[in-house]
């Protein structure tokens, strides 16, 4: 069966995304497990297996990625009108539009 590549990058990256966006608002922008859990809308429980590597594991080295990941938390944190959802949306443009990612729709 086809998938698309939403659906590839909500079983394959999407965790790994959250992941590295709570870790960058714990040890980057010092918030705790719950401010960070606050902002990304999820349970403290999550944002502590986020951190454990129990969820979500994030292996990306590639620094621009990174850096927008840190954009990305920055503007979850400091501006309202920006949430999650938004922001996993422009990282994942960036990440199709770069190449970053290999979006099999085989499986």
């Amino acid at each position: 069966m086809k998938r698309t590549p939403c659906e590839y990058l909500l079983w394959n990256l999407l965790p790994a995304l959250r992941s590295e966006i709570a870790r960058c608002m714990v040890q980057d922008f010092g918030l705790s497990q719950k401010e960070a859990a606050e902002k990304l809308e999820i349970q403290p429980a999550a944002v502590c297996m986020y951190l454990s590597d129990k969820r979500g594991k994030s292996n990306f080295k590639n620094k621009i990625l990174l850096d927008e990941i840190k954009i990305s938390a920055k503007n979850i944190i400091e501006d309202e009108k920006k949430d999650i959802v938004c922001e996993t949306c422009r990282l994942c443009t960036f990440i199709k539009s770069k190449g970053m990612f290999p979006f099999s729709t085989n499986k």
